[in-house]
């Protein structure tokens, strides 16, 4: 493996847990899986299909894209609202509605990730 690569263990057993922890990634699977395998994954499926992964790995892209994609969005409200602020020509009032507005947007962005 080189330097770059990640390494993804998946595991339900209670000796499988020092390597779910161990792991970039380590995914639990199966609802009657150990508790410590549970506690140690940073992921737990509660099905035992192995399809399942590929499920999880493609949601959790698509809610990364999300998360990047409000933070840009923020920030550059914030920034064009302080740049505003700065010249005078934006109130507080203005940059608390536009904080507030960033938040509701992000939340209805971020509620795209439970569509399938």
């Amino acid at each position: 493996l080189g330097d770059n690569a990640r390494l993804a263990f998946v595991g339900d057993g209670i000796n499988d847990a020092p390597v779910l922890s161990r792991a970039d990634v380590g995914i639990a699977m199966g609802a009657l899986g150990s508790d410590a395998a549970i506690e140690a994954a940073d992921v737990v499926l509660m099905d035992d299909k192995p399809s399942k992964i590929v499920s999880a790995i493609k949601i959790s892209r698509k809610t990364m894209r999300i998360v990047r994609e409000n933070i840009v969005f923020a920030l550059a409200v914030k920034a064009v609202i302080l740049v505003l602020g700065a010249l005078g020509i934006a109130s507080m009032w203005i940059a608390v509605f536009g904080d507030v507005g960033v938040m509701i947007i992000a939340i209805i962005n971020a509620m795209r990730a439970m569509k399938k």
